[in-house]
């Protein structure tokens, strides 16, 4: 029987060892962390989202410029196929309101529980707390374990190490160096659905004044739409996002992230306008800001002429000057785009997930590094990203498959 060992614990790997054992193959599981899955486990404390219900077409764009690289994967493992194979754990699904697919009891730990009780079923073993750390002389494996070092021999080795985002959950990026020195192209790793830090709004701040940070920092923006400057405004995403100590993040925030950070990286500093008033027209934002006041205040005015209290008025005096309050028609624009000057994306080890990875046209069609012979790639270690939604676990699923389905290719 051929051997195969994956390298990472998570969906893709978890996925890959399902594949390969499918076709016979022989599987070890190895894993840096006491158990497997743990980032899926803390992934699903606010509901699974598995996938999106969206149409596979609209689907795909979601990834962007790797949207053509991942095709074949995805096609193969879409979103049907994904809550067929959670049914086919148990698992009932539904529908969100917002398209997002969700196990019915929103958990993640029955579908973990059922998952690697069927893989125990199928011959794969699992082996925690071994960290890699590249290979020998010989090829074989190496692991450091609580016991020592050790050494794992196997005809084809599937990688699944994630990237670099929440990294005492165990994707560190610590990959990246042990690839690179075998000649594998690595894009740098970069954080993706990630928070953004603001540019300084008052002198002597590094950010928001000491008022907002004090008063309003984790108070959500809802709801919102934003866009990109220079991005028309009908194509705004509505949602919602928080204000933090430094800036900005949540579900909005994360749509946008990826032409965010690209923008800052290029030119220093990126625009994000911001739509307070979503549900109105900018001729009734501009008739009800214009409407006569008489004795009230600015801020009785906006909150009883168009509900803006709280955080969005605290963001508002925030952005504009006492000249731009004071003019009307500058209010009123300000009110359907505040500009938010954004200077730096937070930390990849704060971020959701990870941009960059091993290039995509380092693998061949069976997802097997070009350069190392017998060694497959899958997940989030490889250069795509996604907003959230369920488009990041139903790749790495597919790309976990893929790869399990080309070793058994390669191995025959």
């Amino acid at each position: 029987m051929a051997r195969a060992a994956v390298v990472g614990g998570g969906p893709a790997g978890l996925m890959a060892a399902e594949a390969m054992a499918a076709q016979g193959i022989d599987v070890d599981v190895f894993d840096a962390m006491p158990s497997v899955g743990r980032k899926f486990l803390l992934a699903g404390r606010g509901g699974l989202n598995l996938t999106h219900s969206e149409p596979h077409e609209r689907f795909m764009t979601r990834y962007g410029a790797a949207s053509a690289a991942l095709r074949e994967s995805v096609d193969a493992f879409n979103g049907e196929a994904t809550r067929a194979w959670a049914a086919a754990l148990g698992i009932e699904t539904f529908v969100g309101t917002s398209g997002r697919v969700f196990p019915k009891d929103m958990k993640a730990a029955p579908l973990l529980r059922a998952w690697l009780h069927r893989l125990r079923a199928a011959g794969v073993r699992f082996h925690p707390r071994h960290r890699w750390t590249g290979w020998n002389d010989d090829g074989a494996l190496c692991f450091d374990t609580p016991a020592g070092g050790v050494t794992h021999t196997a005809d084809a080795t599937v990688l699944a190490l994630g990237g670099a985002s929440w990294p005492r959950l165990g994707s560190d990026g610590s990959w990246v160096p042990l690839l690179a020195a075998r000649g594998v192209a690595v894009t740098p790793l970069a954080p993706a659905n990630c928070g953004f830090d603001v540019a300084p709004m008052r002198p002597g701040c590094t950010g928001w004044s000491d008022l907002l940070r004090q008063r309003f920092a984790g108070q959500p923006i809802k709801p919102a739409a934003a866009r990109l400057q220079g991005d028309a405004p009908q194509d705004a995403t509505p949602g919602e996002f928080v204000l933090t100590d430094t800036g900005i993040e949540g579900s909005l925030v994360y749509a946008h992230s990826a032409r965010l950070r690209d923008a800052i990286a290029a030119q220093g500093q990126a625009t994000w306008l911001v739509d307070l008033l979503p549900q109105l027209s900018p001729a009734r934002v501009l008739s009800e800001v214009t409407h006569p006041r008489g004795p009230r205040s600015l801020a009785t005015h906006l909150k009883s002429r168009l509900g803006i209290t709280g955080a969005k008025a605290a963001l508002l005096h925030e952005v504009l000057t006492p000249a731009q309050r004071d003019n009307p028609a500058a209010l009123a624009e300000a009110l359907k785009a505040l500009p938010l000057p954004l200077v730096r994306p937070r930390p990849v080890a704060e971020a959701i997930s990870t941009a960059g990875g091993v290039r995509l046209d380092a693998l061949d069609a069976n997802a097997m590094l070009r350069d190392l012979p017998g060694v497959f790639c899958a997940g989030e270690m490889l250069d795509w990203e996604a907003p959230t939604g369920g488009y990041l676990l139903t790749a790495c699923l597919a790309t976990g498959r893929a790869a399990g389905v080309g070793v058994g290719k390669w191995l025959v």
